[in-house]
């Protein structure tokens, strides 16, 4: 049985979703199909050799409809032989997308994928997908009566978890400094591939990211008023106390990403080499009120499935959805500051939906590479009470 190794993984840089982001005036098919042209051409192989392109996209509306992994490798110049598959698993669809192409190299479905994920916020907006529409359906809601927003559950996170607004703005803060220190060091340039917007004015290359704001402060975190405390949420939850802002959520970001893996028999007869294998994965599902506390127990059965304690990882990229999330995860797994999410997170990084999973594992890689670790360990907190986790080893 071959093993899924991963040659290569890179990302554009990540934009403000809104119609003035670097990122806005490029439609998000395009968007794509630089990164997947930057890939396969850094990596010097032949796109027809691509067995497969499986591509998280969250909201598939608008410009986003058409399978836009087939449209992004058709714009990229592949062969229309080479296909392409949608993943939707909420926040964890380009991670997911990931596992899914692990598993079918494993499974002798693919010598060569390419495994990524696209979401253009600013061009197709969050729930552009569902709206007007009731997602759930009477059967649910007669199961669970307390559906509510994420930013909600977020706020019900940090409360069963005793986390005070100080903590959630402290933490985010952080996510900035990290961040911006790493830009600064040079360390996210290797991950990030120029991307080219044309413009009335001609156009422009992005080379790095829109999103990190330097110099952050926990004083200015605390003049931002909390998002999710509406009228009707207040009267739902009478005792709560709203924390979160749009200071210690997630950024809503453009940006896409692309990892090229293949399995170890490809990899040498192409004499390239892996940098990195999938050593285990997993996916779970947990109470879909609180929402988004899945991480700690899929960290938990990836950690059991890879035979690995927890002390033996080097370093944790845990999803900043909400800063509420990483914070829950490291109290009950008691992983130290200076391994969760070590170049700053989707805070400051941004969340770009369906490309966020595989931008983390872009960073995760890249990262371990320069400060010469070897184990990592990825996971998402995703709409609907459910998780990812996956473990990587980097090759040396």
């Amino acid at each position: 049985m071959s093993r899924a190794v991963i040659i290569d993984a890179v990302r554009s840089p990540m934009a403000r979703g809104k119609k003035t982001g670097a990122l806005a005036e490029l439609h998000p098919v395009d968007l794509l199909a630089q990164v997947l042209r930057a890939l396969v051409e850094r990596n010097g192989i032949d796109p027809g050799q691509v067995d497969d392109v499986l591509v998280g996209c969250v909201s598939q509306a608008g410009e986003q409809s058409a399978t836009p992994g087939r449209q992004a490798l058709l714009a990229a110049g592949f062969p229309v032989h080479v296909p392409s598959v949608t993943i939707e698993r909420k926040c964890g669809s380009g991670q997911q997308a990931v596992e899914f192409a692990a598993a079918g190299i494993v499974a002798g479905l693919y010598d060569i994928a390419i495994a990524g994920g696209i979401e253009s916020m600013s061009r197709v907006p969050m729930g552009s997908a569902r709206m007007g529409a009731d997602p759930f359906g009477p059967a649910v809601r007669e199961r669970y009566p307390v559906l509510v927003p994420q930013g909600v559950s977020a706020e019900l996170v940090a409360d069963k978890w005793r986390l005070s607004r100080r903590q959630l703005d402290e933490y985010s803060a952080r996510s900035h400094e990290r961040a911006a220190a790493a830009r600064s060091a040079g360390a996210l340039a290797a991950e990030i591939v120029s991307v080219r917007v044309p413009g009335e004015a001609g156009t422009v290359a992005v080379t790095e990211d829109e999103t990190i704001r330097p110099g952050t402060t926990v004083e200015r975190l605390a003049e931002l008023a909390p998002a999710f405390g509406t009228d009707e949420f207040r009267e739902r939850f009478p005792g709560l106390e709203w924390k979160v802002t749009a200071g210690n959520s997630s950024q809503i970001t453009d940006g896409a990403s692309a990892l090229l893996l293949m399995s170890e028999d490809a990899a040498a007869r192409l004499g390239l080499r892996p940098r990195a294998r999938i050593l285990a994965s997993s996916v779970i599902g947990d109470d879909p009120t609180l929402m988004l506390t899945g991480p700690i127990p899929v960290t938990r059965r990836v950690l059991d499935r890879s035979g690995l304690a927890i002390g033996a990882i080097d370093a944790f990229e845990v999803n900043e959805a909400f800063a509420s999330v990483p914070l829950a995860w490291q109290a009950e797994l008691g992983v130290p500051d200076g391994k969760l999410n070590p170049r700053g997170g989707a805070i400051a990084l941004g969340h770009p939906l369906g490309a966020s999973g595989a931008r983390l594992m872009t960073t995760l890689v890249h990262h371990l590479e320069q400060t010469g670790g070897r184990l990592g360990l990825q996971t998402m907190c995703e709409a609907g009470g459910m998780a990812n986790a996956t473990i990587i080893e980097v090759l040396r």
